[in-house]
């Protein structure tokens, strides 16, 4: 689960790391208001769930309270479209307008999950308030990577060394040192897969400052955060991707269209793999589940039905606790429920295959049978849709 700047800036406020002074706002008169408690100028910052806003007018430097009015006029009208968030954009509903800043130093910090030494990883740079993918790609040398050791935690000398290589100084070097460790403890106590702040700024009178912020939270570990799921903000999310994750489908929406239903992630990512090899799109990753009803898989079915990219449907079922005969009532009661005509490939083996393939067989569906995987990629290859 992502979540918006401000409220990561509250997360980090309970750690003791410092943030700006900042008011939400979510009219023109808000945003005037605020900068008006600041001071009569302001930054002005859309809150939406991508990055590369700044470039696309999402962040938006005022010089009085009318001109905040303005640039909030205009941000609450429109779509942010950035890298990140496709050609359809993201909705801004919510401004966070925050006092300026005295940049001396801006860097970089980051804290994720590094696969290769199996735990969680600090980066830091001195190429702060940049496209960091941008600095990776041209300047890797700039990033510096501390693995942590997960059951040791990060460690003071970590800290010290990270500092060093960000070329502080001793009175700023200290404080950074505490910010560091404060982010780590943010990413291990509410179970985030990235903690960002670029930039991390050291102010003219030598404060350590984030600037902005960036959590990304772990959706296996909701259950665990009462208080951050609060912070969910259901527009900012893919629609189909918000109705799956209510029914406890794993779904990710695709560019494709080739609408997946798979049982398993394993067996899901190599139906997405045979789909690319026969010179189709996937339009979806879904995993239904092992121990789906018919019920929970016709939802996962009218979601695949209801994108409209979607051209023909491709599903994969190896039945276990799944059941073959199980899958196929679903997909009948979809495709009744729905009216839709959309053409399938389904290949099923497993417990009660027989039954399975009977029920859609006899359900008047426009289905086509595969026996392997091979047979389903060429079957897809040559559907007339």
């Amino acid at each position: 689960m992502n979540i918006h700047e401000f409220q990561a800036k509250e997360v980090f406020a309970r750690y003791g790391i410092p943030v700006p002074r900042g008011i939400v706002a979510s009219t023109p008169a808000e945003a005037q208001a605020a900068t008006e408690e600041l001071g009569g100028r302001s930054v002005v910052k859309a809150q939406i769930h991508a990055g590369g806003r700044g470039k696309s007018g999402g962040v938006q430097l005022v010089r009085s309270p009318e001109e905040a009015s303005a640039a909030a006029e205009k941000m609450l009208a429109s779509n942010i479209v950035t890298p990140q968030t496709g050609p359809e954009g993201a909705p801004v509903e919510k401004l966070l307008i925050e006092e300026l800043a005295d940049i001396k130093h801006e860097l970089y910090v980051a804290l994720t999950i590094d696969r290769g030494h199996r735990g969680p990883s600090l980066l830091v740079s001195t190429q702060g308030g940049m496209d960091i993918e941008e600095v990776a790609a041209k300047n890797p040398e700039d990033i510096h990577t501390e693995p942590v050791d997960p059951l040791s935690g990060l460690m003071p000398f970590q800290t010290r060394r990270l500092a060093r290589q960000l070329g502080l100084d001793q009175a700023v070097a200290s404080e950074a040192s505490r910010v560091l460790s404060a982010l780590y403890r943010v990413f291990v106590e509410n179970d985030c897969t990235l903690v960002e702040v670029n930039p991390l700024i050291v102010t003219g009178d030598d404060r350590v400052v984030a600037l902005d912020a960036k959590i990304n939270l772990d959706d296996d570990s909701m259950f665990r955060h009462a208080d951050l799921l609060e912070y969910r903000d259901i527009n900012q999310e893919d629609p189909l991707e918000a109705q799956a994750s209510d029914l406890d489908i794993a779904y990710v929406n695709l560019d494709g269209d080739v609408g997946c239903l798979v049982n398993g992630a394993g067996l899901a990512m190599a139906t997405l793999d045979v789909t690319n090899a026969a010179g189709a799109a996937p339009a979806n990753f879904l995993d239904v589940g092992g121990g789906a009803t018919p019920e929970k898989v016709a939802s996962a079915v009218k979601i695949i039905l209801s994108d409209t990219k979607v051209k023909r449907v491709l599903v994969n079922i190896f039945g276990g606790i799944l059941r073959c005969d199980i899958a196929g009532e679903g997909i009948v009661l979809a495709y009744k429920e729905t009216g839709s005509t959309i053409p399938l490939v389904v290949r099923m083996l497993g417990t009660n295959v027989v039954e399975g393939k009977e029920i859609l067989g006899a359900s008047g569906l426009p289905v086509v049978f595969a026996d392997t995987l091979t047979e389903a990629s060429d079957a897809i290859k040559n559907l007339k849709v």
